[in-house]
């Protein structure tokens, strides 16, 4: 009978094939041990752009009587985003809806009781000293929804950029420290990925008020905070 014989540093693949097939047997070195390590760059960069969404919800009797009323406030609110000096291109309708009302009594089945219509706009302008005059003019239209104030970044590559620089860096910088704390050198980088790269708003502070003097109502954009996260994995030499 003849006996093979492996080394215990050889690593062993045996695939069994059809019955009363041969059996395959390969030998080969083991895989590197590596280090895997994981980090977060961010970066701050201030908004260029902002969207305010606002509506109008009108009710009527019937549903022409509904949709006439909500159709006459939304062209005045139209009007006063043109002369607040936001372009046509920039302003978009969002939503529109009818839907009955119902009036529920005395455990009976439902009865329509009149009509609402919804219409939502949602204006973008890329001067943000324009987003109070916007939120004025919204309100003097006759508008009594306003849904929010978001601001975004029109490019933000260079902040993106530089937050995948300082992960890159704080990843190797934790690869090398871990194999110094465990008395092995750092070998050669085997993979890099990214993954996240989301934007963070910050809380947008705006109040709504009257004012004598003509002021626009102030709004605060604040920062956006840009996160990108890097794998990477590196041998180790012992």
């Amino acid at each position: 009978m003849k006996t093979l014989f492996l080394t215990a540093a050889a690593a062993l693949t045996i695939t069994a094939c059809n019955s009363g097939g041969p059996t395959y047997i390969t030998a080969g070195e083991p895989p590197m041990a590596k280090i895997q390590v994981s980090a977060t760059g961010t970066a701050n960069m201030a908004p260029d752009m902002a969207t305010v969404s606002a509506g109008v919800v009108t009710q009527g009797k019937t549903a022409r009587e509904a949709m006439i009323g909500n159709a006459t406030k939304m062209t005045r609110v139209f009007d006063e985003l043109d002369a607040a000096g936001i372009e046509k291109k920039f302003i978009t309708t969002s939503q529109l809806s009818l839907q009955p009302k119902y009036n529920y009594q005395n455990r009976q089945a439902p009865i329509i009781d009149g009509y609402e219509a919804r219409n939502t706009v949602s204006a973008k302008t890329y001067n943000l000293d324009d987003v109070g005059e916007m939120l004025d003019a919204l309100v003097k239209a006759g508008v009594n929804n306003i849904n929010g104030v978001q601001f975004s970044i029109k490019d933000s590559k260079a902040a993106r950029d530089k937050a995948r620089e300082d992960a890159i860096r704080e990843a190797r910088e934790k690869a090398e420290s871990m194999a110094a704390a465990a008395g092995v050198k750092l070998g050669k980088l085997k993979s890099l990925s990214e993954s996240g790269g989301s934007s963070m708003p910050r809380p947008v502070a705006y109040a709504m008020e009257a004012r004598s003097a003509g002021g626009s109502t102030p709004v605060a954009a604040g920062e956006q905070e840009i996160n990108v996260t890097v794998n990477m994995s590196y041998d180790i030499i012992e």
